[in-house]
């Protein structure tokens, strides 16, 4: 038995201020979340992204083409009641950050690793004064207190949207350091994504393409790019 879907209500899908920021009305009726809270969005590009989303369903409403609005909604429904939780669990990448886990072997990788992480670990010290260092093996060495609180600290002032693109922008790429370049337009996110990766794409120069593991990196880089947007349409 397929999925049942609901159908399309409305006619016409508008964009509105409201107290707070802008929400989207259906035929006059805000759109809600689905703990049937008010659809209050921080921007009216946000807004206007959402009711695109709405105005594209045809026949039935399908969430998986409505990244936005699923955001949106996560962002209201979820982060914001469990915002302390989420930073830190976020905050907590910068003790294990992929960037710091270099391999001890072989030394091509090991110059790959240096050639496109250092970089990134030094506009984070530049840019916060939090140095991670970098440590041979995967054996978890802690990183320094000093820096872990400044990049926790960061990530706590991120209002719920943010947050929630910020989610996954980490989650994703495995890295606090990347997930913040990516926020803050180190380098394009196409670029930040492939650096992310760099370890798997090692894997593939040496064993070749698999089809699978090619369309989950693929579905995976889609909702990379797309927190990304969602970050920068949220301020």
């Amino acid at each position: 038995m397929s999925e049942w879907k609901p159908k399309r209500f409305w006619t016409e899908s508008a964009v509105l201020e409201a107290e707070g920021g802008h929400t989207v009305e259906l035929d006059g009726r805000r759109v809600k979340t689905p703990a049937r809270e008010t659809l209050i969005l921080p921007t009216r590009a946000m807004a206007e992204a959402v009711a695109a989303e709405w105005e594209a369903q045809e026949e039935v409403v399908d969430p998986t083409l409505m990244p936005f609005t699923r955001t949106a909604n996560a962002a209201i429904d979820k982060v914001r009641i469990q915002h302390h939780e989420v930073a830190e669990m976020l905050a907590d990448y910068g003790d294990t950050d992929l960037l710091c886990y270099r391999a001890t072997h072989p030394q091509e990788l090991q110059n790959k690793q240096s050639a496109e992480w250092d970089p990134a670990l030094d506009w984070a010290a530049e840019t916060f004064s939090a140095r991670l260092v970098p440590v041979s093996g995967v054996l978890h060495q802690s990183q320094s207190d000093d820096a872990l609180a400044i990049l926790r600290q960061r990530v706590h002032a991120l209002d719920e949207f943010q947050l929630a693109a910020f989610h996954d922008l980490v989650s994703l790429s495995g890295s606090l350091i990347l997930g913040f370049a990516a926020a803050m337009d180190w380098r394009a996110p196409d670029e930040i994504w492939r650096i992310s990766r760099l370890d798997e794409l090692w894997q593939i120069e040496q064993w070749g393409h698999d089809d699978e593991a090619h369309a989950v990196a693929e579905t995976k880089k889609t909702a990379f790019l797309h927190a990304k947007n969602f970050f920068d349409i949220s301020v």
